[in-house]
């Protein structure tokens, strides 16, 4: 493959500075040779594909921390109607709405297979990279145990899926091996009752703290690190004085919760989109009835204390939960973090850089700079002055991942 030169527009690398005007990215094959003004790039002669972004604004491909690759809408009874092959394609169809809405990676917060990864992998579907944590972990009668009260399991199941309940030392030590040898890059585990689900409520603390340190010590032998589904404070609390360092929603948090997360030097994703999209969809009377109170508390906390935790300092990186909310949305998140105080920059970072440290990739991606993998998006639109334009798909002229082109709507 030869070089290809991305200019003509407004750069902004990532890294927090004041955009560059003319800016310009060269890339050969999957890696950024350089990156700065065109007049300060060396452009090799032969083989040069340009790409003119026609006065767009130049960034780095997003990484949204939280997503459900084979959700589409989380309702319990759809296994009841839906054939297993079914799941599959249609997360393909995910992966690529993902993709072309400026996300070139992706953390699975559940059910992502190892299988879905190697297919993205291998080039067989289009979509951004994933790290995978294949099956949340879950006390029974917790967030992720699917026998409902009538005394019917409503789940999917196959090989590659651990089972996701386990109670006790034993059995937790034992999971987290399973999820592992199943090829999870991160331990998903549920501390806490959840909004979607029939059997809890999402204050509700889920596992022991010494359950969960014994998630994490097995987790570290491989050096894999755990993210924990948490609304209430008690079950946050456990989950921070346990060693996991990735918060997941936090609705529910409280002073002491906030110095945790600062002493402990913890991450806090606020998934705000799936709570906007929940509120759209009581409006509309499409949420279950078991769904509907939770929902509406949920709601009224979360942007609260979220503008709390942002003011605190807390560290916070994107994340959607996409799959519970539709996917190919994913960068309305950024306006939603604007909405609790951030900056567009600083949106735009939690998107990219933050995110990328967050998933241990800071090394790989999350800026452009030299040397890291080309992933680069273009916007039509600024988004420094227009942040709520990146959440619009059409709003995405161009995205690279791995310095392929895998989206280039009226761009020469």
């Amino acid at each position: 493959m030869g070089h290809i030169l991305i200019h003509n527009g407004t750069l902004i690398d990532g890294k927090g500075g004041k955009p560059v005007q003319d800016g310009a990215v060269l890339i050969k094959d999957s890696i950024i040779q350089d990156v700065g003004p065109l007049y300060s790039i060396k452009l090799p002669s032969p083989n040069l594909e340009k790409i003119d972004t026609q006065g767009g604004f130049i960034l780095p491909g997003f990484v949204d921390s939280h997503v459900h690759i084979m959700f589409n809408g989380f309702r319990i009874e759809d296994p009841l109607f839906t054939p297993l092959s079914y799941y599959f394609y249609q997360a393909g169809e995910s992966l690529r709405r993902t993709l072309e809405a400026g996300v070139t990676t992706v953390r699975d917060a559940g059910l992502a297979d190892y299988g879905v990864k190697k297919a993205v992998d291998d080039g067989l579907i289009q979509g951004p990279r994933l790290q995978i944590s294949v099956m949340p972990l879950s006390i029974t009668g917790g967030h992720f145990d699917l026998w409902m009260k009538s005394g019917i399991e409503v789940k999917t199941s196959y090989r590659g899926l651990p089972e996701s309940v386990c109670d006790g030392p034993d059995e937790v030590r034992k999971r987290v091996r399973e999820v592992l040898r199943a090829g999870a890059d991160v331990v998903k585990v549920m501390v806490t009752g959840g909004v979607m689900s029939a059997n809890d409520r999402p204050e509700h603390p889920q596992f022991s703290r010494e359950e969960l340190k014994i998630m994490v010590e097995e987790a570290s032998y491989r050096g894999v690190s755990l993210m924990a589904h948490a609304h209430g404070a008690p079950g946050i609390k456990n989950a921070l004085m346990a060693g996991i360092t990735s918060i997941e929603h936090g609705t529910f948090l409280d002073e002491e919760c906030l110095d945790l997360l600062l002493e402990k030097d913890a991450w806090l994703i606020p998934t705000l989109l799936v709570n906007q999209h929940n509120q759209e969809l009581a409006q509309e009377g499409k949420l279950p009835d078991y769904s509907q109170g939770d929902s509406q508390e949920v709601a009224q906390l979360l942007e609260k204390n979220m503008k709390i935790a942002y003011q605190a300092g807390v560290k916070m990186a994107m994340g959607t939960d996409s799959g519970v909310a539709p996917h190919g949305q994913n960068l309305r998140e950024l306006s939603l973090l604007c909405g609790i105080g951030m900056t567009p920059m600083e949106a735009i970072q939690a998107g990219t850089i933050r995110a990328a440290e967050l998933l241990g990739w800071d090394d790989r991606i999350g800026t452009l700079e030299k040397g890291k993998i080309a992933d680069v998006v273009v916007s039509k639109k600024d988004p420094l002055a227009h942040i709520e334009s990146m959440g619009n798909p059409d709003n995405i002229n161009l995205v690279l991942k791995a310095g392929e082109v895998v989206k280039a709507i009226r761009i020469p």
